[in-house]
């Protein structure tokens, strides 16, 4: 076990003219830790996000990512060709909307073996048996591996897009709001499925969230995010029962309620 973090974040911020998209976010991730960040649509828990994973350049601020033979690498300063290069293969995304993180018209084992591809594999025999391997592990049959995502249900798809990010073994997957929009038992067997995931694979993981269940579920560590500044963090159980801030006992409260 290291006792460096994976990441390590300082005084991020990203501003939209005078609009505040998140300001002066500062933390570490663990490997293997889960962290939910949480809050209502406008917290800048999305945009948080974004930043983290170079998908946007923050107005200032740091991001220091610690690289498979140690040393920690600005991730702004990575060139983009640099950070392209890292999200195919020590990173993983799965997005909100399945669509927005697969090839739609392509198979389901090419969703999967593209990722390997990508990291140089070339041997289809043993890209399909991967394929196949980790369309199992994320319970889609293996008479599936040929058919489109466009045939799939929302959950199938979720758990295809699962497979796509963890088949090159990352180390640090962003989640966000990864059962939005799915039935509650659709939701509950995606949850599951990714805590096992998470739990056997030791991953690292943030996942953005407005479902305190979803966060209580998944994650060790928790921060409450509201207007684009971090109001609360801490211990997961400790945030949700012992919620000190007020907009985080507010939060609290209508989970409660529902």
């Amino acid at each position: 076990m290291t006792d460096e973090p994976l990441l390590r974040v300082s005084a991020l911020s990203k501003f939209y003219g005078s609009r505040v998209g998140c300001e002066n976010v500062t933390f570490d991730l663990w490997p293997g830790e889960v962290l939910a960040v949480v809050g209502e649509s406008g917290s800048g828990k999305t945009t948080l996000l974004n930043c983290l994973s170079t998908r946007l350049l923050p107005s200032s601020g740091t991001a220091s990512y610690r690289m498979r033979d140690g040393q920690f690498r600005e991730l702004y300063r990575m060139s983009e060709a640099e950070r392209r290069f890292l999200m195919r293969t020590d990173w993983g995304f799965v997005h909100q909307n399945p669509a927005d993180g697969l090839r739609m018209t392509v198979s389901a084992g090419a969703n999967v073996g593209e990722r390997l591809m990508a990291v140089g594999d070339r041997h289809y025999g043993k890209i399909r048996a991967c394929a196949v391997d980790w369309l199992s592990r994320v319970e889609i049959d293996e008479d599936r591996i040929d058919d489109e995502p466009r045939a799939f249900s929302g959950g199938m798809s979720q758990r295809l897009q699962i497979a796509r990010n963890l088949v090159t073994g990352p180390r640090l997957v962003f989640l966000d709001e990864p059962t939005g929009g799915l039935d509650v038992s659709v939701q509950a067997r995606l949850l599951d499925l990714l805590r096992g995931l998470v739990t056997d694979l030791g991953l690292a993981a943030i996942v953005v969230t407005h479902d305190l269940a979803v966060a209580r579920l998944l994650s060790q560590r928790m921060m409450v995010m509201k207007d684009g500044r971090v109001v609360e963090s801490g211990l997961t159980d400790r945030v949700l029962d012992d919620p000190r801030a007020p907009y985080t006992q507010l939060l609290v409260s209508s989970m409660l309620q529902v």
